[in-house]
């Protein structure tokens, strides 16, 4: 027979082991973690895990995070544990190159001014100046600094890709090359009749802050592994041993972000004075080498989207006026991939005259749209819109039939060469070159490990009118940016040059997950109390109708004249007026006061309610076993 004492005991025993097992795991265990999350946001990605296994060096990360500053502000401060955690997947997977620090910053103290030093963002916490900080920086052994100056909640799932690019930055320092091959004047250096030198476009001038960007003649036989990424913009009947050297290039796991265009607005060539007739050529295309990268591209349709088109100024017969050209796009919200490390912080690009590109029958390839038009979308002809100089009228004859026509996309997969027979034999006529012919490497036939190509159906994309203007500021021309044509520009390189690893990784997923039912009720509820609240509105309004056409009546001359029936009808209404705005009141209140009920009724049901329940099926199973027993 089971006595209390023997049950207290027991009791007791079972509390000492549970706290000595949490002692002992709490030591011993740490780096053994089970992910059940929906998306596994603290599972690192088979990339992170591949870039943190080839490291040869050791890297330094210091973690500002101010955790009890952060008390006050809920969403810093489960997002910094989240970062944390995700830290320590980092390390366990570095195997020993990757170390860690978890910095607090108090107020006034040494470790505050080196995250300021640092560059890591303050972030106010209350109106009396206290600031936090939620930022990471990097370092490898020699010395070069990689900041994030703040881990924003909003871009959460982005953190693993930025978090594995600093590492990735941090291992490879070196600058990147990027050989830019274009017809058009993007890096500036030509001149006008005047013999004024043409500056580089600003979105040229600002990937070179972030890489080395050189050159490449347009009848380049070699494209060597010096460069990193290929950047084509407008290529315009380039040499055929041009297009073999990009299909090696792309085949070897070199990576190219390609510029063509139906019409390229800033391509302005002079006309041909044999056949001054002939509009000049200003399209542009890789078609054999998108054959083989399984993509479809036509010169001669210009894509349109009449929700999307950029209103400009235009004199027509009945004076200026602002009007929509359709050929003029921005796009924004879901015409822009939010799922793709290149444009997932985009908020609008601007393309003028774009084309669209399709996968073509039997592509090996993947295409992913970057940029799309919307759902109300057609087709323009290109020389439609040179010869209707009138807006109104291409818009007019403009037909939405199509829907979600991919602007830029990017290309992945296993491929072939454009070339099958090997090289193409020269060819003296167009061969300008007046260097020494190079020796060729192997050619290869397929891919080694797929493409990873960014193509983009607009050239105009990258010019300034389209995206920034030029403001004059202490003596120097500072941009002031209009639109995120720049950022695509940089992202697209950026997100290209690293390695196969870095390019595969995606967003994760949301961190903040709402309560899904519990936000349909509130809807619900809401909606409810609105309708009420829509009804009170309406008859306040015609009540204060009324009283208003009492005093201002024709038979009436100020409220001093009314009749006496006309004072008591006024006095009701009064009265309805004063009860009306008490009742606004109250549902207004009622509202506020049910959702509150209803976030503490979840808390009773998380907090008490679940342990309860345990606890008494705890109870209930002792007191069987004692039955048993008896």
């Amino acid at each position: 027979m089971i006595t209390r004492t023997q049950t207290f005991a027991s009791l007791l025993v079972a509390v000492v082991l549970f706290l000595c097992i949490n002692i002992i795991a709490g030591g011993t265990l740490t780096a053994q973690r089970l992910d059940l999350t929906q998306n596994r946001l603290y599972t690192l990605s088979d990339g992170s895990k591949h870039i943190l296994g080839k490291l040869d060096e050791p890297i330094s990360l210091r973690f500002y995070y101010s955790a009890k500053q952060f008390a006050a502000v809920p969403e810093f401060q489960n997002y910094g544990k989240r970062v944390r955690d995700l830290l320590q997947e980092y390390v366990n997977a570095a195997h020993g190159k990757l170390k860690l620090q978890v910095i607090e910053p108090e107020p006034f103290s040494d470790a505050e001014d080196q995250a300021v030093g640092y560059g890591i963002q303050q972030l106010p916490i209350n109106a009396t100046g206290e600031v936090g900080y939620l930022g990471l920086v990097g370092t490898n052994t020699t010395d070069d600094e990689a900041p994030i100056a703040f881990l924003n909640p909003e871009h959460a799932d982005a953190l693993e890709y930025d978090i594995t690019k600093l590492i990735y930055n941090l291992a490879h320092p070196k600058k990147r090359t990027v050989g830019v091959i274009s017809d058009l004047p993007i890096l500036g250096g030509a001149q006008d009749p005047r013999g004024n030198t043409a500056p580089a476009w600003a979105s040229l001038n600002q990937l070179k802050e972030f890489f080395d960007v050189k050159s490449l003649a347009r009848d380049v036989a070699v494209i060597d592994d010096s460069t990193d990424t290929l950047l084509i913009v407008h290529p315009k009947n380039l040499p055929k041993k041009t297009l073999y050297a990009i299909d090696q290039f792309v085949l070897r796991g070199g990576k190219a972000l390609v510029f063509v265009d139906p019409l390229a607005e800033e391509d302005r060539p002079e006309p041909d004075p044999r056949n001054p007739m002939v509009m000049p050529k200003t399209d542009s295309s890789l078609e054999p080498l998108f054959k083989a990268w399984g993509v479809e591209f036509a010169t001669d349709k210009v894509v349109g989207d009449a929700e999307a088109a950029v209103r400009v100024n235009f004199n027509s017969a009945r004076g200026p006026d602002e009007v929509q050209y359709i050929p003029w796009l921005m796009l924004h919200g879901d015409r822009i991939n939010h799922d793709d490390f290149i444009t997932s912080h985009l908020r609008g690009v601007n393309v003028g005259s774009a084309g669209f590109l399709e996968a073509a029958k039997g592509a090996t390839t993947q295409l992913v749209p970057l940029l799309t038009t919307g759902p109300h979308s057609g087709l323009l002809e290109r020389e439609s819109i040179v010869i209707v100089r009138d807006p109104n009228a291409l818009l007019e004859s403009f037909k939405a039939d199509r829907s979600k026509l991919t602007v830029a996309a990017r290309l992945s997969g296993p491929a072939g060469t454009a070339f099958p027979d090997g090289p193409p034999p020269a060819d003296p006529a167009a061969d300008t070159s007046t260097t020494k012919p190079v020796a060729l490497p192997e050619p290869l036939k397929t891919a080694k490990n797929g493409i990873n190509v960014i193509v983009v159906a607009d050239t105009d994309i990258l010019a300034d009118r389209f995206w920034v203007r030029m403001e004059r500021f202490l003596g120097m021309q500072v941009p002031n940016p209009f639109a995120n044509n720049a950022d695509f520009l940089v992202n697209a390189v950026d997100n290209l040059g690293g390695n196969d690893d870095l390019i595969s990784l995606r967003s994760r997923g949301e961190f903040a997950r709402p309560f899904e039912v519990v936000e349909g009720i509130k809807r619900e509820a809401e909606g409810q109390f609105r309708d009420r609240e829509k009804t009170l509105q309406a008859k306040l309004r015609e009540t204060e109708t009324k009283l208003k056409g009492l005093r201002q009546g024709p038979d009436s001359n100020g409220e001093a004249l009314l009749t006496p029936e006309q004072r008591k009808e006024m006095e009701l209404f009064r009265k309805e007026q004063l009860a009306t705005r008490k009742e606004l009141r109250t549902v207004q209140h009622d509202l506020g006061r049910n959702i509150e009920q209803l976030g503490t009724w979840l808390k009773v049901i998380n907090i008490g309610l679940v342990p309860a329940l345990l606890a008494l099926l705890a109870l209930g199973a002792g007191l069987f076993r004692q039955r048993r027993a008896l």
